[in-house]
């Protein structure tokens, strides 16, 4: 596994194929307020791209690019919560997208853990260590073990996708499941507008 971090932006001409994987660290979990700091990316080959943003300016053009391309389907772990600080920070609608979190829910339906570590652990048989989720990632240097945290939420995401993608076409879900993706940048427009707890399908 190589892990690449870069400041500011992807370099130009970095190609991550039909589908890359995705997430985001920011300062905590309130998009409007806690400042996005890196994206990873990964393009399902046990390598990770990490992009340690400027907070000050978030000028990215290559990453944006990449984000919003038609080709590239960007593969998240709870995408609702990474395409909001995307759109808050960079100002980029991400799409086309899929979200191993609503997949999970769809196809999982015998448990109600729906972690990224619970499905790297029950579809591949994977370990992974969660210990810095709840570091600074504002932080000017990142350590080696954030590095590390951060690669691995993105380096099996095409492997579980491939696995829920079985299971969603073994429960005939997959058109439900697509319907679900296509929504998650509303969702998110709702969230950043206010409506992160109330349910506006509600009677």
């Amino acid at each position: 596994m190589a892990i690449k971090l870069y400041k500011g932006d992807l370099p130009a001409g970095l190609s991550f194929g039909t589908s890359v994987a995705v997430d985001t660290e920011t300062l905590g979990l309130n998009p409007r307020r806690d400042k996005l700091c890196l994206v990873q990316l990964s393009a399902g080959d046990g390598n990770a791209h990490l992009v340690q943003l400027d907070r000050a300016t978030y000028d990215c053009p290559n990453l944006k690019a990449l984000l919003t391309d038609p080709a590239v389907t960007k593969i998240f772990h709870f995408a609702r919560f990474d395409v909001a600080a995307l759109k808050h920070y960079l100002g980029v609608d991400v799409a086309p997208l899929y979200c191993t979190k609503i997949a999970s829910r769809l196809t999982r339906t015998y448990t109600d853990r729906h972690g990224l570590k619970d499905l790297v652990r029950e579809l591949l048989g994977i370990e992974i260590n969660k210990l810095q989720q709840s570091s600074d990632w504002g932080a000017h240097v990142l350590s080696d073990a954030q590095k590390q945290y951060a690669a691995q939420d993105v380096l099996y995401l095409h492997e579980v996708k491939a696995r829920l993608d079985q299971m969603l076409k073994r429960e005939a879900r997959e058109g439900l499941a697509q319907a679900c993706f296509t929504f998650i940048p509303a969702r998110a427009a709702l969230d950043l507008a206010g409506w992160g707890e109330e349910d506006v399908f509600a009677h």
